[in-house]
């Protein structure tokens, strides 16, 4: 037993550090990552308020679109180590590491705790390093990191809960979800009535008992995500940024609205359009989802469907069934829910379904093979990998270009181990050559998403939309591009060389790339140029340094990500007109002008002022300040960009 236990931790510590290896090689190579982000950050280092509030700047005129706490360990590592790529990614990464070792845990607990335990275990956190997107996004400055590790955590804290109805656990579990609520806003309660519910059911306790833990939990829950919405709504206005994401500075409006119920119906106020051109219920599959998190999530409802018959006569407390209800509620909830929002909806949103999606798979894994003596168990099994093996051979042709071998040498290998996983019964095959084909078939099911994880991480990502896997067409549909990958889809990234400079370096470029990073390519419909920012070469980045100290803001650029480039490459406050979309009314006109009256803005650059007319929705003040601007003040080229002196004129 020692041994075994032993070889347990060992094969766990080998996944941590396979994963940890994964998420944090060559990081430093996307750069500022999302610089819309990574400026926050840089503000955060700067100023403690900026940390406190989230805002873009160090002299606060404006906050992200998100509350703060996904910003916060960036900014406190990077007040230690100072702002730099790997100070920002770093973070993330550990949080990766972080997430694939509580849902390790967690299935261990759901089955048990028991030596059979130790390999479903593995597999659901393997399932989850490997996933392409969780390798792109725990690699990436989003919020979606840290939002996933809440929620890992709060899944985690609710097994827990329902081994001896305790109810810290349980209250625990509704602290992370609100503490989710602070990286993502109201993404993170899409787990509450699946938690809630499966909690109702299977916990050990009383039903009386059952209702007031879950309202103690319901509690912890409002007061780990609702503290800092409070104490932003009681500070006056004029003693805080503004809230960027919101029409009338408002943090409840910014999560019921535009991070809310707009993301549901597409009735977003100051949005850039609604993306939801492949809305249905056969979204994740579809051509821009599939790469993404769709590899496993056949077998994840196979093996869902197979579980929960297996434990159908179980008793009602059974943890194992308890499990599979955790995750599987989640998994089908979230991805109901982002199939068919008509709202802003971006790809790399699918990491919250990672954990789900492994976790389901790890536990009806050992639910069936725990009654691999049955035929109808083991038959299931076989199937799931034929079935997991055949999804990945379509996915593959959907970039044929791309290592072509893989295609016929998995589909191959699949077919083969699920063969010998279907003779397991027939062949009575002893113990250990048992475990063996399961571990190859495993390996098998993991092949393709590992290549395209592995390709991910082999490449930059920067822009405000990214995503996983080799470069590819979407397809003709949704992005209007040709099938061979010759127009970049949603979150192309640069090709090999072309990787946008560190703040500073000579040349102005665009940190996303030549073809679309963060934007659409060719034929794409999307806000093209607004989601990107510019890395300002070195005659520009002097110019705005110019007697820095005489002023609070040495430019003004319309759109969070046009001026994130520049805050980035000064280390200095350039205020964000309009917010991340410059659809906000901050600063209004007004303001705006009596800030230059008062000298405390020394440049204006120009770009970005037709943000409105695309947009079509939010407010004008942005467009009015740029032509207001345009009128009264000279301008001088510098480094091929254009600034309006606000001190001349």
């Amino acid at each position: 037993m020692i041994v075994t236990v032993g070889r347990r931790r060992l094969a766990l510590l080998a996944l941590l550090a396979a994963t940890a290896a994964l998420y944090l090689w060559d990081l430093g190579a996307s750069g500022w990552a999302n610089p819309f982000y990574s400026a926050a950050v840089q503000a955060g280092a700067t100023s403690w308020k900026a940390f406190f509030f989230g805002s873009s700047d160090a002299a606060n005129a404006i906050t992200v679109d998100k509350t703060p706490a996904s910003l916060w360990p960036m900014a406190l590592t990077a007040r230690i180590f100072g702002v730099n790529a790997w100070s920002v990614l770093v973070p993330q990464a550990l949080m990766g590491v972080a997430s694939v070792a509580t849902l390790h845990a967690a299935v261990r607990r759901s089955l048990g705790r028991t030596p059979a335990s130790a390999g479903p275990a593995l597999l659901a956190g393997a399932a989850l390093a490997v996933t392409p997107v969780a390798a792109l996004m725990f690699r990436f400055n989003n919020p979606d990191a840290l939002l996933v590790l809440m929620l890992t955590l709060a899944a985690y804290a609710l097994v827990r809960a329902q081994e001896h109805g305790a109810t810290r656990w349980l209250v625990l579990c509704g602290a992370f979800v609100g503490l989710g609520f602070l990286a993502k806003m109201m993404q993170a309660f899409l787990v509450v009535p699946v938690f809630a519910l499966v909690y109702l059911v299977t916990a050990p306790v009383p039903p009386v008992r059952r209702l007031w833990q879950l309202l103690a939990a319901g509690a912890a829950m409002l007061v780990a995500g609702g503290w800092w919405v409070a104490v932003v709504a009681l500070v006056p206005e004029s003693a805080r940024p503004y809230i960027g994401g919101s029409q009338n500075n408002s943090v409840l409006e910014l999560a019921l609205g535009y991070n809310g119920l707009g993301r549901l119906n597409g009735n977003e106020v100051g949005g850039l359009g609604n993306l939801d051109q492949d809305a249905g219920w056969a979204r994740m599959f579809g051509a821009a989802n599939g790469g993404q998190i769709s590899w496993l999530l056949p077998a994840a409802l196979v093996l869902l469907v197979a579980g929960l018959w297996a434990t159908r006569r179980a008793a009602r407390t059974d943890a194992l069934r308890a499990g599979l209800l955790t995750w599987g509620g989640w998994l089908l909830l979230t991805a109901a829910v982002f199939s068919l929002m008509r709202g802003i909806y971006h790809e790399y949103y699918t990491v919250a379904l990672a954990p789900a999606v492994a976790a389901t798979v790890g536990l009806g894994t050992a639910a069936l093979w725990e009654r691999r003596r049955a035929v109808p168990a083991v038959v299931v099994l076989a199937a799931t990998v034929a079935v997991t093996v055949l999804w990945a051979f379509v996915l593959l042709g959907r970039t044929p270009g791309w290592n072509p071998w893989l295609r016929p040498a998995v589909l191959i290998a699949g077919v083969g181990a699920a063969v010998v996983l279907a003779s397991v019964h027939y062949l009575k095959l002893p113990g250990r050559a048992a475990a063996v084909s399961g571990v190859v078939a495993a390996g098998v099911a993991l092949a393709a998403p590992t290549a395209y994880a592995v390709d991910t991480v082999r490449t930059p990502h920067t822009g405000a939309i990214v995503t996983a896997g080799p470069r590819a067409s979407a397809g003709p549909g949704r992005f209007g591009g040709p099938r061979d990958g010759t127009a970049a889809r949603v979150g192309g990234r640069p090709p090999a060389g072309r990787l946008a400079p560190p703040p500073g370096g000579d040349g102005a470029r665009n940190l996303r790339g030549p073809r679309g990073q963060g934007g659409r390519g060719p034929g794409g419909r999307g806000p093209g140029g607004l989601l990107n920012a510019t890395a300002p070469g070195a005659e520009v980045t002097r110019a705005l340094k110019e007697n820095a100290g005489a002023y609070t803001w040495v430019a003004a650029a319309v759109g969070s990500n046009n001026a994130a480039g520049y805050q980035l490459a000064t280390g200095l406050p350039v205020m964000a007109v309009g917010g991340f979309n410059g659809t906000d009314p901050a600063p209004s006109l007004e303001r705006f002008k009596e800030l230059v009256r008062a000298g405390r803005v020394h440049y204006f650059i120009a770009g970005g002022d037709n943000v409105m007319r695309r947009a079509g929705s939010g407010s004008d003040a942005a467009q009015k300040i740029s032509e207001w601007v345009t009128a009264t003040f000279p301008t001088r080229t510098v480094g091929g960009v254009t600034l309006h002196d606000l001190t001349q004129g």
